[in-house]
C-alpha cells in the first residue's frame, strides 16, 4: 500500500471522525497538522489537482474569513486558493487522505476506502 497521509485539523470533529476511521481500519498513516505546522503551499495545490475535485470541494464555506475575503463565487487556482489557506487554515475542508497519487476529501469516514 502507498503512504498514506491526512491533512489534520485536531480540533475539527470531522476530521478526528477521519483519523479515528483509518486507526480502526489498521492504517499506518502520517499526520500534517497544517494547522500548528503551517501549510506547504506547493504541496497543497499539487494535492487539489490530484483529487480531479474542484477547488470549491476544499473551501469551507461556513468559516467568517471565507465571508471576508469575499470568496463567494470566485474560482480560484489550486495554487490560489493553497496560498490563501496559508494564511488562513480553517478554510481548508478536512480531512485529506492522500495514499500515493490519490486523494480524497473524508466526509464521511468511510470515504477513504476509495483509495485504500
Amino acid at each position: 500500500m502507498a503512504k498514506v497521509v491526512v491533512w489534520h485539523n485536531p480540533r475539527c470533529r470531522k476530521s478526528r471522525a477521519g483519523v479515528k476511521y483509518l486507526e480502526e481500519k489498521g492504517v499506518e498513516f502520517e499526520i500534517v497538522d497544517y494547522i500548528k505546522n503551517g501549510v506547504d503551499v506547493q504541496e497543497l495545490a499539487r494535492i487539489i489537482r490530484l483529487s480531479g475535485r474542484p477547488v470549491s470541494e476544499f473551501i469551507r464555506t461556513n468559516e467568517k474569513e471565507y465571508r471576508e475575503l469575499g470568496l463567494k463565487g470566485k474560482e480560484l487556482t489550486p495554487e490560489e486558493f493553497a496560498q490563501i489557506v496559508a494564511e488562513h487554515p480553517k478554510l481548508l475542508q478536512r480531512p485529506i487522505v492522500v495514499a500515493g497519487d490519490k486523494v480524497v476529501l473524508a466526509q464521511p469516514p468511510e470515504r477513504v476506502e476509495e483509495i485504500l
